[in-house]
């Protein structure tokens, strides 16, 4: 079957947050695990649907995984500057990994972006650990940006986060 990619639906938001939260929960990339703050971030797909488009990907009528895709700015915009669009917390349920819907939820922002006025590139923060992340994004053609890196969380040393571009 094919995946399809479509904006979230309200009945969806609750399953997607839980996706969202177990794939970094399960991968580790929470550094304080269930007492994380952002837990509750990746868990609040409403909020981030009322000041963005969040996608799902969905076989058979089974939604895999998500992904926030910020147009140009707003409150969800963590690293985009003018005429830049920006990729935010992609997530694949992990029984769900290995079909492809990473790969097209990050193919459909670039089409958003594409067709967004005035963009001119796509960009995206990921931590160092999230190497098929990572291999998505460069098989689409992001390059790293390491002069755009930061830090989340700058009273904590060792959370940098890693950035990408795509140039449109």
């Amino acid at each position: 079957m094919d995946i399809l990619i479509r904006r979230v639906e309200p009945t969806e938001y609750e399953t997607l947050g839980e996706i969202t939260a177990q794939a970094y929960l399960q991968d580790g990339l929470l550094d304080f695990g269930e007492s994380d703050d952002y837990l509750g971030e990746l868990r609040a797909v409403a909020k981030r649907a009322a000041a963005a488009d969040v996608l799902v990907a969905i076989e058979d009528d089974h939604l895999l995984g998500g992904v926030t895709f910020v147009p140009s700015g707003g409150p969800m915009a963590d690293i985009a500057q003018q005429g830049e669009a920006e990729i935010r917390m992609l997530a694949v349920a992990r029984e769900a990994r290995g079909k492809g819907a990473g790969e097209a939820l990050v193919r459909a922002c670039v089409d958003r972006a594409r067709a967004t006025a005035g963009c001119t590139a796509i960009v995206l923060s990921t931590q160092r650990t999230m190497h098929a992340a990572h291999r998505i994004y460069e098989r689409l053609g992001f390059t790293r940006t390491p002069e755009r890196d930061w830090n989340p969380l700058p009273e904590l040393d060792d959370i940098t986060l890693l950035t990408y571009e795509l140039t449109l």
